[in-house]
């Protein structure tokens, strides 16, 4: 049996509202290059179900059952192992992948390029309404060089948070190193810029994917990956200068601004908890922490109603965006667009 060119990597974990729509979207799009790997981290939903239901009618579509859960980032390697294409695409398991999406990419994937960048629009939770046109500003298509990691980070951070914009040789990815990004969330950004690239990356500009807005399963964790883990893996990067990562807007501590943290406990994002896990054990002065504490219990109603007071009072000028995370509002520190 003659191996794919491309294999679209998904893990999943408890999906089975979305998955199936996710899969219908790439099987109609499969070619004798393409396969779909489906990782499942031992899923206690109907999960399985969907997705063998799925695999029984589409040859190309395997289906792989963990014993126990792993995590996204171990879900993701493990789902590239299984592959069997020179190229994966990491794709979530609750997005749309566009018309044309496949063709295009595995077209751009003769160029013999180490990684694609592929754009995307963010839509509604139904997918009724275009939220944002494109998460990367969608001008031309452009090609970065193996030298030319920086201008690559500098054209796709913050955005690279949403891992279904990935498309890397597998090579590549089984070549560098994962362990140490296990628990990030943000396995991809590691491995991609751990080191240069062997062969250049592209950006396809048009959007290719439509993301599911407001599904994301870490929204309760959203203050954890938000202040504490996006900004620790970004400055992680030895290889980006420190120039770029605060150009890009990544402060290395950003928990450290009461302004965020208030702007984090109006959303219910920052609680005692948050505190607990993160800041009483930190560094940080014990006035600051007493101020960081007091915070956390900030009774919310009576806090937004403050807040919004005093920004209509002294700070018209300013719009306050007070989100609410049941809903999905996660992108509140900036545009990520993490699964």
């Amino acid at each position: 049996m003659k191996s794919p060119f491309l294999s679209i990597c998904i893990a999943t974990y408890n999906r089975a509202d979305f998955i199936g729509e996710t899969l219908d979207s790439i099987v109609r799009q499969l070619t004798d290059e393409v396969e779909i790997v489906v990782v499942d981290g031992a899923s206690t939903d109907a999960t399985r179900t969907v997705v063998e239901h799925d695999a029984a009618g589409c040859p190309g579509l395997r289906y792989v059952r963990l014993p126990e859960k792993g995590g996204v980032d171990q879900d993701f390697c493990k789902a590239v192992e299984y592959a069997r294409g020179e190229y994966c695409w990491l794709f979530p398991d609750d997005d749309l992948l566009k018309p044309g999406a496949v063709n295009r990419v595995l077209g751009e994937l003769q160029n013999g390029h180490s990684l694609l960048i592929v754009n995307a629009d963010v839509m509604d939770r139904d997918f009724s309404t275009v939220l944002q046109p494109a998460i990367f500003d969608n001008r031309e298509d452009e090609t970065y060089g193996p030298d030319e990691l920086e201008g690559l980070f500098m054209r796709i951070v913050p955005n690279i948070s949403f891992i279904g914009c990935v498309v890397i040789r597998r090579e590549t990815w089984l070549e560098r190193e994962h362990s140490r990004y296990f628990g990030t969330e943000f396995i991809h950004v590691g491995v991609i810029f751990q080191g240069p690239l062997p062969a250049s990356a592209f950006v396809i500009a048009q959007p290719y994917i439509s993301i599911r807005y407001g599904n994301a399963q870490w929204t309760s964790r959203f203050f954890e990956i938000w202040m504490l883990k996006w900004p620790r893996i970004i400055w992680s990067l030895d290889r980006i200068s420190v120039d770029a990562k605060r150009k890009r807007g990544v402060k290395p501590e950003p928990w450290r601004r009461l302004k965020a943290l208030r702007g984090c406990r109006a959303s219910g994002a920052y609680s005692r908890d948050m505190y607990e896990k993160i800041i009483a054990n930190s560094n940080a002065s014990r006035p600051w922490k007493l101020a960081a504490l007091a915070i956390s219990l900030l009774p919310l109603p009576a806090f937004n109603s403050c807040m919004l007071w005093y920004l209509k009072t002294f700070k018209k000028h300013k719009i306050m965006k007070i989100y609410d995370l049941s809903i999905g509002r996660e992108n509140m520190l900036g545009n990520p667009r993490r699964k």
